[in-house]
């Protein structure tokens, strides 16, 4: 059974409560997990941030509804308990809560119009989708989303551009990543070759301990197995170590066992991989606007999660 959605997750939590202890979220998570019998895979699921485990993201969610209707409480040290509200929600032996459920009580209402007031001052501000996902998961699918058009753009204006802008482009998104040494060295070292396969020679770091074959093509097929292979030999022939790979398209899979199988270090990336690291490192791209999501940190007031 896959993990259950926030609204789901309210009357476990509630039930959990009943005992009249105080519990953590951690612990809220963990009976989850166990009720819905969790697949190890599921219990350690992130959010795509990868800051937070997906259950515990909707766990928090159910926990701050129900408080919000009062049939929780906090307790001041990041714990909660049940109220006496909730104790005669339990006795009713609701089959569900959800949402629409905590609209009988005022506290809820209350709280959901100023919500609705937020989204009133902001037009595009999204909504729920089926009220099934948490404000942090709309977040950071949306933030996703974006990323893969963004990068579809890219990939689009790379194919289009002539062969020294890729050059260019490659020497850039190095250097900002810290390889190449300076920009000028960099620039020097990549497209000076030609020879064998080899486009470039960069340095790995700006000590220049160790150096870095390149071989970037705008290909627009797969890149097989006989062109990694010869990029390899092209590294033996140069008694080099490493090299890097790099295409507009893909690679097969044939391409990518090969490098898994032979003692020299070749990084291949292709077309979504390129894209994804000049987003990372602001190459090509330029900040249109900022979101900080914060939360209440916990040690500041010796709270226990």
């Amino acid at each position: 059974m896959p993990i259950p959605d926030f609204q789901s997750a309210m009357l476990p939590v509630l039930r959990l409560a009943q005992d009249g202890k105080d519990h953590t979220l951690r612990e809220a998570a963990e009976a989850i997990t166990v009720e819905f019998k969790a697949t190890e895979e599921e219990r350690n699921e992130l959010l795509p941030s990868g800051r937070q485990r997906r259950i515990h993201n909707r766990v928090g969610w159910a926990k701050t509804y129900l408080q919000k209707a009062g049939l929780l409480e906090p307790n001041g040290r990041g714990r909660f308990r049940i109220t006496s509200r909730g104790r005669e929600v339990l006795q009713r032996r609701p089959s569900r809560i959800d949402m629409k459920f905590l609209e009988q009580f005022p506290e809820y209402n209350a709280f959901a119009a100023l919500r609705h007031d937020a989204d009133e001052a902001e037009p595009s501000a999204p909504e729920l989708p089926s009220a099934t996902e948490t404000p942090e998961e709309i977040l950071e699918e949306s933030y996703q989303e974006l990323r893969r058009r963004l990068a579809d753009e890219l990939l689009d204006r790379i194919k289009a551009c002539d062969p020294k802008f890729f050059e260019k482009l490659v020497v850039d998104l190095l250097v900002t990543m810290g390889y190449g040494g300076s920009r000028k060295d960099a620039g020097q070292a990549v497209g000076q070759s030609g020879d064998e396969g080899i486009d470039g020679i960069i340095k790995e770091d700006r000590l220049g301990l160790d150096v870095v074959y390149i071989q970037a093509k705008r290909w627009n097929n797969t890149v097989g197995r006989p062109v990694v292979q010869a990029f390899a030999g092209s590294l033996e022939g140069q008694r080099a170590r490493k090299g890097v790979l790099i295409t507009t398209s893909d690679f097969s899979r044939e391409a990518r066992d090969y490098v898994r199988q032979i003692e020299k270090k070749i990084v291949l990336i292709d077309g979504g991989e390129l894209a994804k690291l000049m987003i990372d490192h602001g190459v090509g791209v330029t900040e249109v606007a900022t979101y900080t999501v914060k939360k209440l940190d916990l040690d500041y007031f010796g709270d226990e999660e």
